[in-house]
């Protein structure tokens, strides 16, 4: 009985893209769950052809979400991550700086590059300090 509707428009577009579609949904008395997957939108290809994401596209567009539901009212309901426990080198940036030369370090993804542990832990950081200095009424 519920909709949820997931968010994997980019961090490029989901400032032009997120507040028309939150309009429209409201515009209709539709009452949603709304969830981010920062992970879709951003995925990129290396000039060598590996498929990775940077992790400052990741944390924009999650923060991006969080504060455009905000300043139109809504709790945002959840974010959706490929992540791993492992020290995988498949998304780039962070605090570890992996850069695209350090993939082939620890690129063991076989679809989706995923977070790895440090990454995970410091995007999880990241998204708890946005969502605590969010006030809802």
């Amino acid at each position: 009985g519920k909709i949820i509707l997931i968010v994997r428009m980019g961090k490029d577009a989901i400032h032009s893209h997120l507040p028309e579609l939150v309009e429209t949904i409201q515009h209709h008395q539709r009452s949603v769950i709304w969830l981010i997957d920062p992970m879709h939108g951003n995925t990129q290809s290396t000039s060598t052809g590996i498929k990775t994401r940077h992790f400052s596209d990741i944390a924009s567009e999650t923060r991006a979400f969080i504060h455009i539901l905000h300043d139109m009212g809504i709790q945002a309901g959840g974010i959706h991550l490929e992540m791993t426990g492992q020290e995988v080198t498949e998304c780039t940036g962070g605090l570890q700086q992996i850069n695209p030369t350090d993939l082939s370090h620890g690129y063991q993804t076989l679809c989706d590059p995923r977070l790895n542990r440090t990454q995970s832990l410091e995007l999880a950081f990241l998204v708890g300090q946005h969502w605590t200095t969010m006030s809802y009424s």
